[in-house]
C-alpha cells in the first residue's frame, strides 16, 4: 500500500533518485530548458523550486545549503548570479512543465521543463502583444455582406 507516500519514487532507490534529481537540476540551471519524461520533470520541479527560493537570499548560508543539494560549484554560481536576480520579484512558480507527446521507443510521456523567465520567444511575444488589443469575434449569426447601393448621379 502507498499510504502517506507523497512523492514519486521514480522506480529507484533513495541515493539513485537523489543523484538523478541532482543531475537534472544542474542541467536545468545550466541550459535553462531540458527535455525529460513527465514524471521526472514533475519530480524535478519539487526538487529545484525550493533551491531557487533559497538563492533569492544571497548569503553564505544559503549558498552552502544549495551547494549541499547540488554539489556543483558552477551550478551554484549560475543559480545565484544569473537565475536568482531574474526571478527575484516572482513569489514562486519558477519552472514550467510543457507536455511534448510520447517517446517512440517505449511510449513514455515526454515533457520539457524550463525556467519561466528565460524563454526569450515567449517574453518577446508577450511584450509585442502588450501594446495590441486582442480582437474577439462574437458568436452567432454572421451578417450578410450587403453593401449599400450607390445611387447614380443623373446628369
Amino acid at each position: 500500500m502507498r499510504h502517506r507516500k507523497k512523492f514519486n519514487h521514480l522506480g529507484r532507490k533513495k541515493k539513485h533518485r537523489e543523484a538523478l534529481l541532482q543531475n537534472l537540476a544542474i542541467a536545468l540551471i545550466e541550459h535553462k530548458r531540458i527535455n525529460t519524461t513527465l514524471a521526472k520533470a514533475k519530480a524535478l520541479r519539487v526538487f529545484i523550486e525550493p533551491l531557487i527560493t533559497k538563492a533569492k537570499d544571497n548569503s553564505t548560508h544559503s549558498r552552502r545549503m544549495v551547494f549541499k543539494r547540488l554539489n556543483n560549484k558552477f551550478a551554484v554560481t549560475e543559480l545565484f548570479d544569473v537565475v536568482a536576480p531574474k526571478v527575484g520579484d516572482r513569489p514562486g512558480g519558477y519552472t514550467r512543465v510543457i507536455k511534448m507527446g510520447f517517446r517512440q521507443g517505449d511510449a513514455a510521456a515526454m515533457a520539457m521543463i524550463e525556467l519561466v523567465d528565460f524563454n526569450e520567444l515567449l517574453l518577446a511575444a508577450k511584450a509585442s502583444s502588450a501594446g495590441k488589443s486582442k480582437r474577439r469575434r462574437r458568436r452567432g449569426k454572421k451578417k450578410e455582406n450587403v453593401a449599400p447601393v450607390a445611387k447614380k448621379e443623373e446628369e
